[in-house]
C-alpha cells in the first residue's frame, strides 16, 4: 500500500460561495454520500479511506471499523495518513451506498495558545476513499469518491478539539447511508486538488474507545444541575443515555479539578471550552449519545438541562488514546508510591492521543518534544510505544527538513502558533526539547533493538548535532538567550516558568554533550566508524568545555542546583572517580539542604536519583522518592493526584489551583521517575538492546519491605521480585527465553541467570565487615 496508484479523488463538502467563519466558534461538522452497485459473487472487498479533517465513515448503515478521530494527526504537508479496512461483510449484491461525517480536527481546526490558529493546513475539509470489489470470476472493480457525491450539513452543528461538540438529533436524516435515500436537496460536492505523494499506510495503532468509567459520586448543584465525579482524571469524553421532549438540550462542561467552592474549575483550560451539547429527538425509547469529533481532560462533567435527575447509570465516561499494547507493571509495599506509578500510567494514557502530547485538556495538545525526549523510557517500559514513536519521529525529520540550519521544532507536527513564552522567531533551538531527535530514537534502539530506527533517523540525529556545533562554536558552550532549560523547577514563579535556578548554558551545553555522544554510539551500531570517531571527538570537546566552564574543581560546580548536578553526573561530564565521588555527596547535601524536597524542573527530575543512586546516595534517593511536603511526587499524591502534574504545585497546600497560566493536572513529563521505579526500585533493566540481556538489580531502600516489576520484553515476560522477610531478601526472577540475566543482588557476587524462573535467598541487612568477623 505505500505506493497505492489513487484514483479517488479528495471532495469537499462546502460550496464555492459558502466562506469558512474564521472566529473562535466551532465549525460545523458535514454529511456526504454516494451510491454503486455491486454484482453477485464478491469474493473481497476493501475499503481505503483519509480525510483533510476527520472523519467516520458509514456503509450500507453500519459504521466502519472503530477508529476514533481518524486518521489522526500527523505533519501532513510531509505524511498524510490513511487506513484500510475490509468491508466485505458489509457489501450487497445491487444497490449499495456509503458516507461520511466529516470534521474540521486537527487539519482545519483551531490549534495553538491565545485563541489559536484556524485553517493550519488548509481552508477546506475534504473525503478520499476508494472501494475495491473483487469477484470470485477473477474480476474487480473500483468505486470512488468522486464528483456524483452530495453534501449536505449535518447533525453536529458545531465540533473542536478544545471546543467541543454541538449535535441536534432531530437533524440527522434516517437512512442517509442507506441505498435510495433521496439527496436530492443536498449539494453537489466539489472536487479539490490533492498531492497523493504525501499519503502513506498506518503506521502506528490507532485511537479507540479503551475502556468505559462510571462515576463514583453524582452531586446536585444549584439551578439543576449535576456534578460528576469519576474518581479518575482521564482523556476521553462522556456517552450518555437520555429520553425527554424534542428540542431540549442537555450541556456537558468538563474540567479536571474543583474550585474550593466545589465548582468547575475551568481556568486551566485557558480558551478551551470543553463543552458538548446535545439535542434530543424526542424518541419515545431512550435516546444514546457519544461526540464523535472532540476529546476532552476531565475527572469532573458538570450536566445541566437534564430530564429529572441524573444518576451513575444514564452516564459512562468513554477513555480514548491510541490503542497501545501494556508491557510493564510496578507494585511495592508503599500504596502511596502504587498510587504515583499509576498515577504516571493515567498520564501517559491520556498524552498518546495519536501524537505524544504535553496535556490533554487546555488551548494546546501539542506533541512537544522536551516532554517526550525525558519519558520515553518510562514510557517503552509501560506501553509497546515502537511503532507509535517511530511514526512521530518521521514527522520530527520531516518537520526538522523545512529549517535550513536542521533544527528540529519543539512540538510535532509542527504548526504556526502565537506562544505564551518569548519564542524566537524561527524555529529556536532549544536543548533537551530539539535533543529529543538523538535521545528518543536511541532508547526505542535500547529498549527493542530497533537498528532501523537508528538507521531512519540518522540524518535527522546527525543534523541536530551538526546544527548545535555550528551554534555553540569553537569553544563549544551554548545556550544564551532563551532557553526552556530546566522548565518549571519548583521555584519558578507562576507568571514565568521558565527562571530556573541552573542556567540554560549549563543545560544546554551538558545536552550537547550528551546528544554527540549518543550520536556517536549510534554511527558505531549502524557501522559508520568514521561518524563514530568524529562524534566521539566532538563529545569529548563539549565535556571538557563543560569542565572548564561549570566545574569549579574537586567536584564541586560553579552552579550548586539538583539539576546541575544530575546532568554533570549523568550525563558523565564528571569523570574522574574522586570527583565523581564528591559531586555525588554535595547533591545529596543539596537534597538534604532543601528537606529532601525536589529542587528539579522537566529536565533534571528524571535523572536526580539516579545520579544519587551511581554516587552511593541511596538512601538520600529514597528520602527524595518518598518525601511527602511540596514540591515532591507524594504530596500530589497526598492531594487527591490521580495523573502528574504539570507543575510540583499545580495545585496549592491550601488547595487552591495555581495562578500560573501553565497548569495542567495531567503532563508526564515529572512522572519520568517511574523509570526509576522499575530500574532500581524494582530492578528490571535491559542490560543489552531490546533486553537480549536483563540487568537485575533491585536495591530496596525507603522502609519498602518488596516490590516487583513485569515487562513484556521482545522476547517474552520478564519478572524481578523481591522481599524482605526476618533477616533475608528473597529474590524471585523470571528470564525469557533467548536471553540471559546478570543478577546484582545486594552485598552478593553477580551471578548469570538463564531462561525460566530463578529464586535467591540472601542475608538482609547487609552484615558489616565486623559482624561477618564475629
Amino acid at each position: 500500500m505505500s505506493h497505492h496508484p489513487w484514483t479517488a479523488q479528495v471532495i469537499s463538502p462546502r460550496p464555492p460561495k459558502e466562506v469558512p467563519s474564521s472566529d473562535t466558534a466551532a465549525r460545523p461538522a458535514a454529511l456526504l454520500r454516494g451510491e454503486f452497485a455491486v454484482r453477485p459473487g464478491v469474493r473481497a472487498a476493501r475499503l481505503t479511506v483519509t480525510a483533510l479533517g476527520v472523519y467516520e465513515l458509514h456503509l450500507n448503515g453500519s459504521v466502519v471499523g472503530d477508529h476514533v478521530l481518524a486518521p489522526g494527526w500527523t505533519s501532513y504537508r510531509h505524511r498524510h495518513r490513511f487506513h484500510s479496512f475490509d468491508v466485505t461483510g458489509l457489501l450487497r449484491t445491487g444497490a449499495n451506498a456509503w458516507g461520511a461525517h466529516l470534521a474540521d480536527g486537527w487539519y482545519r481546526g483551531r490549534l495553538g495558545f491565545n485563541g489559536g490558529t484556524r485553517d493550519i493546513y488548509g481552508p477546506d475539509t475534504g473525503l478520499l476513499a476508494e472501494l475495491r470489489v473483487e469477484y470470485a470470476d477473477g474480476t474487480a472493480e473500483t468505486v470512488t469518491t468522486g464528483p456524483d457525491w452530495r453534501a449536505c450539513h449535518g447533525p453536529v452543528l458545531a465540533a473542536g478539539l478544545y471546543e467541543g461538540e454541538h449535535h441536534d438529533a432531530r437533524r440527522e436524516p434516517a437512512g442517509w447511508s442507506e441505498p435510495g435515500f433521496d439527496d436530492r436537496a443536498w449539494h453537489p460536492v466539489r472536487v479539490l486538488g490533492f498531492d497523493t505523494a504525501v499519503l502513506f499506510p498506518a503506521d502506528s495503532p490507532p485511537v479507540r474507545r479503551i475502556e468505559t468509567v462510571r462515576p463514583v459520586a453524582v452531586t446536585a448543584l444549584p439551578g439543576g444541575r449535576a456534578l460528576l465525579d469519576f474518581g479518575q482524571n482521564l482523556v476521553g469524553r462522556l456517552r450518555i443515555r437520555v429520553r425527554g421532549e424534542a428540542g431540549r438540550t442537555i450541556t456537558l462542561r468538563h474540567a479536571e479539578v474543583l474550585d474550593p467552592d466545589g465548582e468547575l474549575c475551568v481556568r486551566p483550560l485557558r480558551t478551551a471550552v470543553a463543552t458538548d451539547r446535545y439535542t434530543l429527538r424526542g424518541d419515545a425509547e431512550a435516546e444514546e449519545w457519544e461526540p464523535r469529533f472532540t476529546f476532552h481532560g476531565f475527572r469532573y462533567a458538570e450536566v445541566d438541562g437534564w430530564p429529572g435527575t441524573v444518576t451513575p447509570e444514564d452516564v459512562t465516561a468513554v477513555v480514548l488514546h491510541s490503542d497501545l499494547r501494556r508491557t510493564g507493571w510496578f507494585s511495592c509495599s508503599d500504596p502511596a508510591l502504587e498510587r504515583l506509578h499509576e498515577n504516571v500510567v493515567w498520564g501517559m494514557r491520556g498524552n498518546v492521543l495519536d501524537v505524544p502530547t504535553d496535556c490533554p485538556q487546555r488551548d494546546e495538545r501539542l506533541g512537544w518534544t522536551g516532554d517526550v525526549q525525558v519519558f520515553a523510557p518510562t514510557a517503552a517500559f509501560l506501553y509497546d510505544v515502537r511503532a507509535f514513536l517511530r511514526s512521530w519521529l518521521c514527522d520530527l525529520a520531516a518537520d526538522q527538513g523545512e529549517d535550513e540550519h536542521g533544527i528540529p521544532p519543539v512540538f510535532t507536527p509542527d504548526i504556526l502558533v502565537i506562544a505564551d513564552v518569548p519564542l524566537p522567531p524561527g524555529n529556536p533551538p532549544m536543548a533537551g526539547w530539539c535533543d529529543a531527535a538523538v535521545i528518543v530514537p536511541w532508547v526505542l534502539y535500547e529498549r527493542y533493538a530497533d537498528t532501523d530506527v537508528l538507521r531512519v533517523q540518522y540524518p535527522s540525529m546527525r543534523a541536530w548535532v551538526d546544527a548545535v556545533e555550528e551554534i555553540a562554536g569553537p569553544d563549544r558552550i551554548w545556550g544564551e538567550g532563551f532557553q526552556f532549560g530546566d522548565w518549571l523547577d519548583p521555584t519558578a514563579p507562576p507568571e514565568d516558568p521558565g527562571r530556573a535556578v541552573t542556567s540554560s548554558s549549563l543545560v544546554a551545553t551538558a545536552y550537547f554533550a550528551r546528544s554527540a555522544r549518543l550520536l556517536a554510539r549510534s554511527a558505531e551500531v549502524l557501522g559508520d566508524l568514521d561518524d563514530a570517531v568524529r562524534y566521539d571527538t566532538l563529545a569529548d570537546a563539549v565535556r571538557d568545555a563543560f569542565r572548564d566552564r561549570f566545574h569549579a574543581g574537586g567536584g564541586r560546580l560553579t552552579e550548586e542546583t539538583q539539576a546541575a548536578y544530575a546532568l554533570a553526573l549523568s550525563f558523565d561530564l564528571l569523570q574522574e572517580p574522586a570527583e565523581r565521588a564528591a559531586a555525588g555527596d554535595r547533591l545529596a547535601a543539596l537534597v538534604a539542604a532543601r528537606g529532601h524536597r525536589i529542587g528539579t524542573g522537566f529536565l533534571g527530575t528524571p535523572l536526580v536519583c539516579d545520579a544519587l543512586t551511581a554516587t552511593g546516595h541511596l538512601d538520600t534517593a529514597y528520602r527524595l522518592l518518598l518525601e511527602r511536603s511540596c514540591p515532591s511526587w507524594l504530596h500530589q499524591v497526598e492531594m487527591g493526584a490521580t495523573t502528574v502534574w504539570e507543575r510540583w504545585d499545580s495545585m496549592l497546600p491550601d488547595g487552591q489551583v495555581n495562578p500560573g497560566e501553565m497548569t495542567s493536572f495531567n503532563h508526564y513529563a515529572l512522572g519520568a521517575v517511574a523509570d526509576f521505579l522499575h530500574r532500581t526500585v524494582a530492578g528490571l533493566a535491559p542490560a543489552a538492546p531490546g533486553y537480549r540481556r536483563l540487568l537485575v538489580k533491585p536495591r530496596p531502600g525507603g522502609g519498602l519491605t518488596w516490590a516487583k516489576a513485569a515487562h513484556e520484553t521482545p522476547y517474552g515476560r520478564a519478572e524481578v521480585s523481591w522481599r524482605i522477610s526476618g533477616p533475608s531478601l528473597h529474590a524471585d526472577l523470571l528470564v525469557p527465553p533467548g536471553t540471559t540475566a546478570e543478577v546484582r543482588l545486594p552485598g552478593a557476587e553477580p551471578v548469570e541467570a538463564g531462561p525460566g524462573r530463578h529464586s535467591f535467598h540472601i542475608p538482609y541487612p547487609i552484615p558489616t565487615a565486623a559482624e561477618e568477623q564475629q
